[in-house]
């Protein structure tokens, strides 16, 4: 038996998610979970970081080490357990940058796991995503090992993550797992929401303001031209994609109907999952698991739900996970492995040339 904690801030830039588990071989239980909002100015500081100084870079990396042990000691406050009783802290970082197809591949996480170590006192593995870019791959998903690990041993089944990116890992018994991220997740809609609302809102809670828009299908043909959908996995991507210069392209500069923006992007989000399954899935998936922010929008997964038909979409909390703890409980197994000395990564979804022991570990 050990605990392991992991800490995630994705791309949605709303707070860090951590996880408390106890892992015993194939098997875990999950003792706490909780999202903790960042305070503000922090989300808009995140949306921007791409302007930053270097100075700025700086101490954007420092101020989210500081955010990431907090959510950890508060999370285990609230379990009521020591920081000693803790072998690991999985921090996935937040990414500013992830450029893997660049002509010098690189990617970049912030959130010093020095700090995280000094304040918790505990063992920090850290920085994932660089040693699969240096092997050649693409930096993610890394969540497949995970998967595979605990969700491979049944029927054929996708694990579809909808954070601020959506990337999907297909598993089961007798398969190579297969991954890769699908497109846009909560990103663009949050992108939409915070735009539509001159920043008064940072997301549409339950998918209930795309609900009553229009979906705009000239705008969906156009978002689904991007030459991304058409490359073959293993691939990856992020904001510098989708992002603000993406939704001009699709509806233009001046947006005479926000809330048919917000109900073309939700079902966009959708469609674009559910095609990049009939293009690089094979067939006779058993059931789509859905986990992350976007298993809380009503909208966005009745879209998925329609789109996929007749295979079932469920929300990974028919498991017992919450939807936000998934990544942070997959970031606690994978630090566990990297603290162990045991492979945590499969190379086959991200393109790495062998497999490696993913994580930069800081006593």
């Amino acid at each position: 038996m050990a605990l392991a904690l992991g800490l995630m801030s994705g791309t949605s830039c709303d707070g860090v998610s951590a996880a408390l588990v106890e892992f015993r071989g194939r098997r875990f239980r999950l003792l706490g979970s909780k999202t903790f909002p960042y305070p503000p100015p922090v989300p808009q500081v995140l949306h921007r970081a791409g302007e930053l100084s270097t100075r700025g870079v700086a101490q954007l990396h420092a101020l989210l080490g500081e955010l990431l042990a907090l959510a950890a000691l508060r999370l285990l406050r609230q379990a009521r357990m020591p920081p000693k009783t803790v072998a690991v802290i999985g921090s996935h970082g937040h990414t500013v940058y992830h450029g893997p197809s660049d002509p010098i591949p690189c990617t970049l996480q912030l959130g010093d796991p020095s700090i995280i170590a000094e304040r918790t006192g505990r063992p920090v593995v850290a920085d994932f995503r660089t040693r699969d870019v240096a092997a050649g791959g693409q930096g993610a998903p890394l969540v497949p090992y995970f998967d595979d690990e605990f969700f491979g041993g049944g029927p054929p089944r996708a694990l579809q993550n909808i954070g601020g990116i959506a990337n999907v890992t297909v598993v089961g018994r007798g398969r190579k797992p297969l991954a890769f991220d699908t497109g846009p997740g909560n990103g663009l809609i949050d992108t939409v929401v915070r735009r539509a609302s001159g920043g008064r809102r940072a997301f549409d809670a339950g998918g209930k303001r795309a609900a009553r828009g229009r979906i705009d299908e000239a705008a969906v043909r156009r978002m689904w031209a991007h030459p991304y959908f058409r490359r073959r996995p293993p691939k990856s991507t992020g904001r510098e994609l989708f992002n603000d210069r993406f939704l001009t392209d699709a509806f233009g500069r001046r947006w005479a109907r926000p809330q048919d923006v917000l109900a073309t992007v939700t079902y966009f989000t959708a469609f674009s999952i559910a095609e990049s399954y009939r293009r690089f899935v094979p067939a006779g998936l058993r059931e789509v698991i859905v986990s992350g922010g976007g298993a809380k929008n009503r909208t966005l997964m009745t879209h998925l739900r329609t789109l996929l038909r007749p295979t079932p979409v469920r929300s990974i909390e028919r498991y017992g996970l919450p939807a936000q703890a998934k990544e942070p409980v997959a970031f606690a197994f994978l630090a566990l492995r990297a603290l162990q000395g045991r492979i945590n990564h499969v190379p086959s979804t991200t393109g790495a040339s062998g497999p490696r022991i993913l994580g930069s570990l800081t006593r």
